[in-house]
């Protein structure tokens, strides 16, 4: 695939839009998650050098760090969800005419669920990190940007149910019971995680938008 990240913003769209397979809901659901990220940057960049936020510069620089290293992951696990979506996909052409085919193709397919599986995860895992660095931003960041951390909230948590949809799916075609219930239950505890982050963020960001 053409490097994404290298498109316009319509291509992008028009190419989610289409019959191509990829990128699909993981790969948007990571979009997502960067431009959830970027705003949290901003905020931090917005407030870095002001004189009113001097006290809290130090922190907010790390935040902004963090939420710009994030932005760069996110791009990674795009590339990431796309070339295991295309792995599962080779593994449903391969043969099953003989008991041998059948076997070997069993063998390739659980292991490529598991693939499809884990990159949502990472991306799970991340967008939770994002909503921490947002819960720590929310009483610091620049009073004039602060929408911008509630947006990052939102999106940030909308992105982190979205992209576990896609654990969702493949969960149930999963044979090895342990990973099932380990998956699962860090699942549960990141969409929780990631809910708690943002209800602890937003009314400190609302109250301050007023």
């Amino acid at each position: 695939m053409k490097e994404l990240f290298s498109l316009s913003l319509k291509e992008v769209i028009n190419m989610s839009a289409s019959s191509d397979p990829t990128p699909g809901g993981g790969s948007v659901s990571a979009i997502c998650a960067a431009f959830a990220a970027s705003m949290a940057a901003m905020v931090g960049n917005l407030t870095i050098g002001k004189k009113k936020y001097k006290d809290v510069e130090d922190k907010v620089t790390e935040l902004r760090d963090e939420a710009i290293s994030l932005i760069n992951e996110f791009e990674d696990l795009v590339y990431e969800d796309i070339s295991q979506f295309g792995k599962l996909m080779e593994v449903y052409k391969m043969p099953k005419s003989t008991d041998n085919e059948k076997e070997e193709r069993e063998i390739a397919l659980q292991q490529a669920l598991k693939g499809a599986t884990e990159t949502p995860m990472k991306v799970a895992r991340a967008c939770v990190r994002l909503l921490r660095i947002v819960s720590e931003l929310a009483p610091i960041g620049n009073k004039m940007a602060i929408s911008d951390a509630g947006v990052a909230a939102y999106l940030g948590e909308a992105s982190l149910k979205a992209v576990l949809l896609n654990v969702d799916i493949n969960i149930p075609n999963i044979t090895d019971e342990e990973y099932v219930r380990n998956v699962m239950l860090e699942r549960d505890k990141l969409i929780s995680e990631g809910q708690s982050l943002k209800e602890k963020a937003l009314p400190i960001i609302i109250e301050r938008i007023k």
